[in-house]
């Protein structure tokens, strides 16, 4: 992964990005991709740029979703806590003593989810998973108005804290919200290479908001993109997990192709496409059939009158906490694996996708 790569994907990680407050890396997208084409966004904040290449049609639509999981403050009581909701699908086991960020007016004021220490722990309650509702936010405060003071207010947006970092292993990387700012990094970078490389077709880059709370910026942004093929860009929860028996999305394994999960159906021969793509390139990928989760797609294959829709995720350790990981190589070939996929997708392709007649 190269350096003005790895800038962008640690740029976008640190971002912060609650749903519905997305102006960090909507900043980062539009700075990326000014130059490459027209930029404009829908009516709740998604931020879409137009590629035309060859022809106009097929419209190829590139989602990425923006926004992280996270939370908003809900009320502050007079000891100065914050009690908060969650915005998307969290774990408590995950949540206590984390840090995190509040973002207020024109600030981010720092602070930890409150975690009783053991020694004041009943025995029967020490193997409790603790609702969130019974969670905390400690900016440190010794009361309602120093919180205040802070200008803190409910309904503040709550991300979490993190660092971005390499591990000891040379490939792999470690940082908050790869879930899904790595689909967008590979969003902006697949438009980059377009402005050199010729492809039959106009490609909509989409950096969608709100996808974690019900998937409401890719329905919003694909009325306005109107795409006849759509490839949602993703972070795949990584199964390489003690314990875990079938693995359908292993670190340093390639990118995965969704088949199915409980929000869309891949387009089989979109699916069939992709991975004809992948073994012309060389490129090894992964497969996936999906009990649970559910990404962009659910809204963008249902939109118009139908769109052939493939999700294609870089799989991602412990997404959906404070700290996941991903392989630099999977990122670096799911990036390869959609630019070939782009530059072959043109219109006999796409019709081809559609076509039912007997």
């Amino acid at each position: 992964m190269g350096h003005e790569t790895m800038q962008l994907v640690r740029r976008l990680s640190l971002a912060a990005g609650a749903p519905g407050s997305e102006d960090e890396v909507r900043a980062i997208v539009r700075e990326t991709l000014r130059g490459v084409g027209p930029i404009r966004h829908d009516r709740l904040g998604s931020i879409l740029c137009e590629k035309t290449g060859n022809a106009a049609t097929p419209r190829v639509m590139l989602d990425s979703h923006m926004d992280e999981v996270a939370f908003m403050v809900q009320s502050i009581s007079a000891e100065g806590k914050l009690a908060f909701v969650p915005l998307g699908n969290w774990w408590g086991h995950v949540l206590l003593g984390q840090r995190v960020d509040v973002l207020a007016a024109g600030s981010k004021v720092p602070g930890v989810i409150g975690s009783t220490p053991p020694h004041f722990l009943r025995s029967d309650r020490r193997n409790e998973v603790l609702a969130t509702e019974k969670m905390y936010i400690d900016l440190g405060a010794a009361d309602a108005s120093q919180v205040a003071e802070l200008g803190v207010r409910i309904g503040d947006p709550v991300v979490p804290a993190a660092e971005f970092r390499e591990m000891g292993v040379e490939h792999v990387f470690s940082g908050k919200a790869l879930d899904n700012r790595l689909g967008v990094a590979l969003m902006c970078e697949t438009l980059l290479a377009l402005r050199d490389r010729a492809h039959p077709n106009t490609v909509v880059g989409v950096g969608s908001v709100q996808e974690e709370i019900g998937l409401r910026g890719a329905a919003t942004a694909s009325e306005v993109s109107r795409p006849d093929v759509a490839i949602v860009l993703e972070c795949t929860p990584a199964d390489d997990l003690p314990g875990q028996a079938d693995r359908q999305a292993v670190l340093g394994g390639g990118p995965q192709i969704r088949y199915y999960d409980p929000t869309a159906v891949s387009s089989r021969r979109l699916v069939d496409f992709v991975a004809e793509v992948a073994r012309e390139a060389g490129i090894e990928v992964q497969f996936a059939v999906r009990r649970t989760g559910g990404t962009d797609a659910g809204a963008i294959h249902r939109s118009g009158d139908g769109v052939p829709t493939v999700v294609v995720g870089v799989p991602g350790r412990y997404i959906h906490s404070h700290v996941g990981l991903f392989d630099r190589r999977d990122y670096e070939a799911t990036r390869r694996l959609v630019l070939e996929v782009v530059s072959r997708l043109d219109a006999t392709r796409a019709a081809e996708l559609t076509r039912f007649e007997d």
